[in-house]
């Protein structure tokens, strides 16, 4: 949504994203400045389950993932969330996409997924590793390996045409100490050095 409001004229300065996927987009369109382009930040795609009810799983391919959990699994959709496309890939990668999909529960974000998991709707989820910091109602059950999945990237450029010295500073305040910190406090992996 974000990126087809910077495509129609929304008046931003800077383009934080979830997908590089949608840079891309706008980088091939001249909405944004590719020379101000950086992966700023990075994740790590996991499996929850609802607080307290835990299970033991391996993330290989020959774990029985069908008996593994009861009911459905939560997922950001994979035609449109990244974090479902990057769940649809590494549920692929272990040869697990055509056992769960029919137990699948699409979100409309990962955000909404976790919600389902936290409340006890569905008995697992696939969310990122911040989901687990940021929400009491979850626990972790294991990480997927980063080689099952496309990278997690989160990129910031500044938008064409609206390139100021203060978005400039508000860039560089993203990738400064002070902000690293803060997103690694919160399970991001900080991938861009301050110059």
């Amino acid at each position: 949504a974000l990126a087809r409001q910077i495509e129609a004229g929304a008046p931003a300065d800077l383009y934080l994203s979830a997908s590089s996927a949608w840079m891309d987009y706008l980088q091939a369109r001249g909405y944004v400045d590719s020379t101000t382009r950086l992966d700023l930040l990075g994740n790590h795609l996991v499996i929850v389950a609802p607080r307290g009810e835990g299970f033991a799983l391996a993330v290989d391919a020959g774990t029985d993932i069908g008996s593994a959990f009861p009911g459905r699994l939560a997922v950001g959709d994979p035609d449109h969330v990244p974090a479902g496309v990057y769940a649809q890939q590494a549920l692929q990668a272990l040869g697990w996409w055509s056992v769960l999909i029919d137990r699948l529960a699409p979100a409309s974000d990962v955000r909404g997924a976790v919600a389902w998991v936290a409340r006890g709707e569905c008995a697992a989820g696939i969310a990122y590793a911040t989901d687990v910091i940021s929400t009491p109602g979850i626990e972790l059950v294991a990480t997927f390996a980063d080689s099952l999945h496309a990278p997690i990237r989160y990129p910031a450029a500044l938008v064409a045409g609206r390139i100021s010295d203060a978005s400039r500073r508000r860039l560089d305040t993203l990738r400064s100490p002070a902000a690293r910190a803060v997103f690694r406090r919160h399970g991001f992996i900080t991938l861009t050095a301050p110059e």
